[in-house]
């Protein structure tokens, strides 16, 4: 049976995509919350002990261009299933490890390529094709996933460290991909249905081959790095934050919960975002989002206290969770449909990737200077490179539609 865009079989996939984005994503904030652990455990450096979230983000962009490819040609279910067998594989090779390097390794290659990817680019590119109408909240819903995984796993997994744990943890979330994921994707069999254009009140960017007017290699390599930068700036408090708040004296548990509040707040902001960006595009929505979050991180200088720690956390997440998703629509506003897979995965992919940069650069300038301090400047550096990027692209769009005017 063919199902509509925008239909009630659209909403009800969407429920399904929020639930294995939220299972999928937990790995993303895991590594955050076991790192004061395993550093511990294994007796290495901050530097070395980020490196396990690196190779994770790293694997985790790269399998998501592979995956977002696959759900082109044969959509979600078969990227869904061997995410299922990546994330059990990896999370159970990760707490059977014996040093950093192949508990890296699990996450890397396991968790990764072969696991989370599944459950972030192909899902948000499915999304954009099943709405048209109410694209932006559809996939500002879907990426919320993401953020709600942050939001609920941090506490949990903490506790668990604490009576069980970090390997014995390990394992759980295994068996829980394992059984969970497969039984979520029997809702996801359904093609989506012929690409339609979106009213013209609603459309910010017209699909070409000739996005900004650019090529589309140009195009995609300009949001690439925009994405990389971006994510630099914004790993440095989400993947540090438990170890900052441990080296201040306050704890892993207290870090933990920031960390929560932080993605909890960004889920206020996608679902915001995705409702702004059905009204002023997903350029745009990109624009206000990079620069919130340069001012929250610029807030992270002169403030170290418990509770302006616990404030600014928020003010994080309420800020810049709606970025990633803007790349998204972006993406469908600008380019072809048919290419909408692999094209997301590919840029979602950088986004990734400045994660995992920005995550052990961050721990290798703690490394070389005892603090965070030069760390959050450094972030801001690269917050600033994003806003160039997309101010330039907001330029090109403007005069490219005053030149067709003409």
């Amino acid at each position: 049976m063919q199902h509509a865009a925008d239909s009630r079989y659209a909403w009800a996939r969407l429920v399904a995509t929020l639930a294995l984005m939220t299972i999928g994503s937990a790995c993303m904030y895991v590594v955050s919350v076991v790192l004061p652990a395993v550093q511990a455990d294994f007796g290495v450096g901050r530097a070395d002990a980020s490196l396990p979230y690196t190779l994770l983000m790293v694997g985790f962009g790269l399998g998501g261009i592979w995956m977002g490819r696959l759900a082109d040609r044969h959509g979600v279910v078969r990227p869904i299933l061997i995410g299922s067998a990546g994330l059990a594989l990896g999370f159970i090779a990760a707490a059977l490890s014996s040093n950093i390097w192949l508990f890296a390794l699990a996450h890397g290659v396991g968790i990764g390529f072969l696991g989370s990817s599944a459950t972030f680019a192909p899902l948000v590119a499915d999304t954009s094709l099943w709405f048209v109408r109410r694209r932006g909240i559809a996939v500002a819903i879907c990426a919320s996933g993401n953020y709600l995984a942050g939001a609920i796993w941090p506490p949990i997994v903490q506790h668990f460290i604490e009576t069980v744990g970090w390997r014995p943890t390990y394992i759980g979330l295994g068996v829980l991909s394992a059984v969970s994921l497969p039984l979520l994707a029997r809702a996801m069999r359904p093609k989506p249905p012929p690409a339609t254009v979106a009213p013209a009140r609603a459309t910010f960017g017209t699909p070409s081959q000739r996005p900004f007017g650019l090529s589309l290699g140009g195009a995609q390599t300009l949001l690439c790095v925009a994405g990389v930068a971006c994510c630099v700036a914004m790993s440095m408090p989400q993947v540090h934050i438990v170890a900052y708040c441990t080296d201040l004296g306050f704890g892993a548990a207290r870090g933990a919960q920031m960390l929560s509040a932080m993605l909890a707040f960004g889920i206020v902001s996608r679902l915001v975002s995705g409702v702004i960006c059905d009204r002023i595009g997903g350029l745009r929505t990109l624009l206000l989002g990079s620069t919130l979050q340069g001012l929250a991180l610029l807030l992270f200088l002169p403030f170290d206290g418990l509770t302006s720690l616990y404030v600014i956390s928020a003010l994080f997440g309420l800020f810049q969770g709606g970025i990633v998703p803007s790349y998204a629509i972006i993406v469908r506003e600008y380019f072809p449909p048919a290419e909408a897979g692999a094209r997301v995965g590919t840029v979602l992919m950088c986004t990734l990737f400045g994660m995992a940069l920005g995550g052990w650069m961050s721990g290798k300038v703690f490394d070389l200077t005892g603090s965070y301090h030069a760390a959050f400047v450094n972030g801001i550096g690269w917050n600033l490179l994003n806003l160039a990027i997309v101010l330039a692209l907001l330029y090109r769009t403007r005069r490219q539609r005053a030149l067709q005017a003409a």
